[in-house]
């Protein structure tokens, strides 16, 4: 696993972006660039919101959880790799964000808030060349019709080649995402862009930040290791299992066969005094049926 310095992160390398995203400000400038409104958080952003509404439920981390004043919530999330799974992960994310919004016993789903969950990724999870997906609820047989439940979804692609929907703030945000540097951020005109490369260039200067990254790389080097470790443990004990096994069922096969050719072997030589048996009695002299059936005289003389 290559190792990055802190000043060469991206905002779609996880760390920076937690990082970022957990001042509010930082949080309201890319959520405004990405919806076109004006955004005023009053609950802060909280980096990696474990969720988890059962016990005995897969825990999920959610990246970024924020909360707007009319209450709005704003899931937002980067992904460098294309797992493949992501609209279904994203179906999850709503789902645990509402199962925490309504207190346990609420009789009305009226109170369950709006909910944005913003996922950014460098590639485009559904081919059309978009910078922007956005799914809200319709129904198939009139389109026109949308199901106002408040769940909407977005999915950004920083490599998008398409602008149809987007303005070019968006875009340069989304470039600013993919290299998250001094020349993207001038080349793009606009102010919100510039502060929030402030920001980051802030926290790439940071001391304390940079102590908290080369911690947080050794950790995840060290778990990778245990990892490592633990499957390697693992595949050798398959690997035991499977060559006794194969052993034996090779071990079984070769007996097998070993038996039979001594069977076969054991019903010739049967066979063949049989044979010289009946020779004898007919008055053939030992030598004559010694010659024919392969046996030894001293053999044909206990018959």
């Amino acid at each position: 696993m290559e190792k990055k310095e802190l000043k060469d992160l991206d905002l779609l390398d996880r760390f920076l972006f937690a990082e970022a995203i957990e001042d509010p400000e930082t949080m309201e400038l890319i959520l405004e660039v990405i919806l076109g409104r004006e955004i005023i958080l009053n609950h802060l952003p909280q980096a990696e919101k474990e969720q988890r509404r059962f016990l005995w439920s897969k825990q999920v981390k959610l990246d970024v959880w924020a909360k707007d004043v009319d209450d709005v919530v704003y899931d937002t999330e980067v992904q460098k790799r294309n797992t493949k799974d992501l609209p279904k992960r994203s179906r999850l994310y709503n789902s645990l964000i509402d199962s925490n919004l309504l207190p346990p016993g609420t009789a009305s789903y009226k109170p369950l808030n709006d909910v944005y969950v913003i996922i950014i990724t460098p590639f485009d999870l559904f081919g059309k060349g978009l910078y922007k997906y956005t799914f809200n609820m319709g129904c198939q047989e009139a389109p026109g019709i949308r199901l106002e439940d408040g769940a909407t979804r977005i999915f950004l692609n920083t490599r998008g080649k398409n602008p149809e929907g987007v303005n070019d703030e968006l875009i340069d945000l989304l470039k600013y995402f993919q290299h998250s540097t001094g020349d993207t951020a001038r080349n793009s005109s606009s102010r919100r862009i510039a502060r929030l490369h402030e920001k980051i260039s802030d926290i790439k200067a940071s001391e304390e930040i940079g102590v908290k990254f080369m911690n947080a790389w050794e950790e995840k080097l060290l778990d990778r290791q245990e990892g490592y470790d633990e499957g390697k443990q693992e595949g050798l004990r398959i690997g035991e299992e499977k060559g006794r096994k194969e052993g034996m069922e090779a071990g079984e096969k070769k007996g097998l066969r070993i038996g039979e050719e001594r069977g076969l072997k054991t019903g010739r030589k049967e066979e063949r005094k049989e044979i010289a048996v009946r020779m004898k009695a007919r008055g053939m002299s030992l030598e004559e049926i010694a010659e024919i059936t392969g046996l030894e005289l001293s053999q044909l003389e206990k018959l």
